[in-house]
């Protein structure tokens, strides 16, 4: 018999269940990576053995990381991956994000700082391209808009003075916080992104626009302009 993603049967309920009684028993800190994929693929495709697609996916993705931020085409090149399964690996990943962008929105983002850093790392640390964003802050630094401006190449997007301002005065932002990505991995500042970042700053002074930080997400970590001194 035929899963819903093409593939042929497998008896896998004794290994299933042991995981899930591990998974019942000691949290999900009891299971190693490739079990969490594995026991999610087999969700989606119960019929089929998906220890060997989760080692795939982990091998083809650098780790859960990698495999949660990958495009569903991309995805959908390993073999094995049908609509099905991409959508199980895709839905876990949006409902990890709308949790932690939840934390930011509910809370001063100043007072927030680490759910901030949380959220962003969780959405942009493993992505390919590098994106720039916009964080939004009314007076009361609440969170009015994280507006997604644009990506660039592997190793560059550009980051437009007037258009970031503009948008500020569209939305009655108070302040701003500049988020971008390094898909090497390093989130160190680079001497463009200081320079764009003081020209932003000057023109935000012009209307009381405040830039509270520019942070850089890598998947080494993150660099928060404001923290070195270079705002």
């Amino acid at each position: 018999m035929a899963d819903s993603d093409g593939k042929a049967s497998h008896d896998g309920a004794g290994h299933r269940a042991r995981l899930r009684r591990k998974l019942a028993d000691s949290g999900g800190d009891a299971l190693h990576d490739h079990e969490l994929i594995e026991y999610l693929l087999a969700l989606a495709i119960p019929r089929r053995d998906t220890k060997p697609l989760a080692k795939a996916l982990l091998r083809e993705f650098n780790g859960i990381g990698g495999l949660m931020a990958a495009d569903w085409q991309a995805i959908a090149r390993v073999p094995g991956m049908g609509d099905t399964s991409i959508a199980a690996i895709k839905i876990v990943h949006a409902t990890l994000l709308r949790l932690l962008r939840n934390e930011v929105a509910e809370k001063p983002v100043l007072a927030s700082w680490q759910a901030l850093l949380d959220y962003l790392r969780a959405d942009m640390a493993y992505l390919g391209v590098e994106r720039v964003r916009v964080l939004h802050l009314n007076s009361r630094n609440m969170l009015i808009r994280d507006e997604h401006m644009g990506d660039g190449s592997i190793d560059q997007a550009a980051i437009y003075t007037r258009e970031v301002i503009r948008r500020a005065i569209d939305l009655g932002s108070a302040a701003l916080i500049l988020v971008h990505n390094h898909p090497s991995g390093s989130p160190e500042p680079s001497r463009q992104d200081i320079e764009v970042t003081r020209q932003i700053i000057e023109a935000g002074k012009r209307l009381n626009i405040s830039v509270h930080d520019h942070i850089i997400i890598g998947s080494h970590g993150h660099s928060s302009m404001r923290a070195k001194g270079l705002l």
